[in-house]
């Protein structure tokens, strides 16, 4: 069983160290210099509640061969993984829920990879690892948010599950070959969402890499925290974050940015590997119809087809995606709690939820646009 050491930042581990325990699948947002920027941005931090804590598990020569990204929270904000009644169950007791141990990448609900390793690790052993540490540390208990591998059942937590709408690349040669797995009406009603951009005067470009200027990056974030400003909120990340991403980073990164007669009006940020593209942040400066979907869901699949790349997560949440293309697919997440009882009690809601996932998610298929023949 793996016994774990506290890191209280990234950079206690050399960049090399951390990168080289990466597999080909752990896609942009494990990588050292991602989650370094969080921290070193001021975005990740105990003054906003996310403590980092990352696990480490040290071989006979004191080099790391198990680590895990974790943070000590007081709070569920940026999680994706909604548990605020559980919290709130625990105040009625008059229980402490915060703090509690988060494995994962903050305010990135992508599946990836949560614990990185050069040998085999056996799930059972890490999860009392991971207890063990809770109890040493008087945390209420650990949350594992998007892992891309199963815990076994008797790693003794509760398994959540999760729905996401995620594009495939069924090696489309263009956007055209992708529009024409649609039924007729469906194919109409997309292709009119799309001349609707040009209609109202507006050009929509894609940049990526090197071709991200400083000056872009500060146009992005305007637009990025719009979105927070008009839901009466304040964005979590900040500009420092993106402009060090845009030097350390670069590589991964494409960036969508709309203009009109006035200017800039809107943008949307992606990261990308050999596999996939993900889209992470989004705003706009002035509304217009249909510009969303544009920015963030058709740029994308051209982009995705133009790349060769397989898939595109375009985040979390929104049914409007199943219209324009995007299947539902599960997520899961871990949950144990150190009080038996509240263990146990979630144990129960996460498998009556897990029905109601499933039949939503299969009523979701029912409504893809795509011909029956």
């Amino acid at each position: 069983m793996p016994e774990f050491i506290a890191l209280p930042a990234i950079n206690a581990i050399p960049k090399d160290q951390w990168d080289a325990l990466l597999p080909a699948n752990a896609g942009p947002f494990l990588r050292y210099n991602f989650l370094h920027a969080l921290e070193s941005s001021g975005s990740v931090s105990a003054d906003t509640g996310w403590t980092p804590s990352h696990l480490v598990s040290l071989d006979d020569t004191g080099t790391p061969n198990v680590v895990l990204p974790a943070y000590i929270k007081d709070h569920s904000y940026g999680e994706y993984v909604f548990d605020w009644q559980w919290a709130e169950a625990y105040a009625s007791y008059g229980m402490q829920y915060y703090p509690k141990l988060l494995l994962g990448v903050p305010f990135t609900p992508v599946p990836g990879p949560r614990w990185l390793s050069t040998t085999p690790v056996g799930t059972q052993s890490l999860a009392q690892g991971l207890s063990d540490f809770c109890s040493s540390k008087g945390l209420s208990g650990w949350h594992m948010n998007f892992p891309a591998g199963e815990l076994t059942p008797d790693a003794s937590a509760s398994e959540r599950k999760g729905c996401q709408f995620i594009w495939r690349n069924n090696n489309f040669s263009s956007f055209d070959d992708f529009l024409a797995t649609f039924a007729s009406r469906k194919r109409k009603n997309l292709l009119k969402e799309r001349r609707r951009i040009t209609e109202q005067g507006l050009k929509v470009s894609r940049f990526e890499g090197e071709g991200i200027t400083p000056e872009m990056i500060d146009i992005f974030y305007h637009c990025y925290c719009d979105t927070y400003y008009r839901r009466r909120s304040h964005p979590y990340l900040t500009p420092g974050f993106f402009h060090q991403l845009s030097e350390t980073m670069a590589d991964s990164m494409m960036l969508v940015l709309a203009e009109d007669e006035e200017g800039p009006c809107a943008a949307a940020l992606c990261f990308f590997d050999d596999n996939a593209l993900y889209g992470r942040y989004w705003g706009c400066l002035r509304d217009y119809d249909g510009l969303h979907f544009e920015a963030c869901y058709y740029q994308g699949i051209e982009f995705c087809i133009e790349k060769n790349l397989g898939m595109f997560n375009p985040g979390t949440q929104g049914e409007h995606k199943i219209s324009r293309g995007f299947a539902p697919e599960f997520t899961r997440s871990y949950h144990w709690l150190a009080h038996p009882e509240f263990h146990d009690a979630i144990g129960r809601f996460t498998r009556e939820e897990a029905a109601y996932i499933e039949e939503y998610a299969a009523a979701a298929s029912e409504r893809l646009p795509f011909r029956r023949d």
